[in-house]
């Protein structure tokens, strides 16, 4: 099964795709953390290290920040948190995210994906910002199309889409 939560930043949305992974795994469910700390903000490590005690011992976390397709195998059950993070590491690498997505859509496993909804404001004043809102859109389809459901989540509250 595959998943997808979409949201707003601090919406909710990754404490639901916790809970979800936790009811539909058979076993212990891997945690893709996609952080990539070489951009060297303080405040998201702060932000991190909530997401590591809500965690606690409830999953096996894996720090991937690019290619998700190496680490997410067959029959095995994933949160990929998230795929907004693993977007900015793709444009910062220039690496390409439409065949690692395919991968891993066709892979047969349990998946759920975090996503922030940063499609709804305004057009960004610079380049990277803007690239980055685009692909987010496109990845976003792409997942959903690829889920067997669809969230999404405003304050917490779970409306499923798909």
């Amino acid at each position: 099964m595959k998943i997808l939560y979409i949201g707003g930043q601090k919406s909710g949305k990754s404490s639901l795709a916790e809970k979800k992974i936790l009811n539909i795994s058979k076993k212990k469910p891997h945690y893709i953390a996609t952080y990539d700390n070489s951009f060297g903000d303080k405040e998201m490590l702060k932000k991190l290290e909530i997401h590591k005690q809500r965690r606690q011992e409830k999953f096996i976390t894996i720090e991937e920040p690019l290619f998700l397709d190496r680490v997410i195998k067959e029959d095995e059950s994933y949160i990929v948190d998230c795929l907004s993070m693993w977007i900015m590491n793709l444009l910062v690498k220039g690496e390409d995210y439409e065949n690692i997505l395919q991968k891993i859509l066709n892979t047969n496993a349990d998946i759920v994906f975090v996503l922030n909804d940063v499609n709804s404001g305004v057009i960004p004043a610079n380049k990277l910002s803007r690239e980055f809102v685009d692909i987010s859109g496109i990845v976003g389809q792409i997942v959903a199309s690829g889920c067997d459901k669809v969230y999404q989540v405003v304050v917490g509250l779970e409306n499923r889409l798909k």
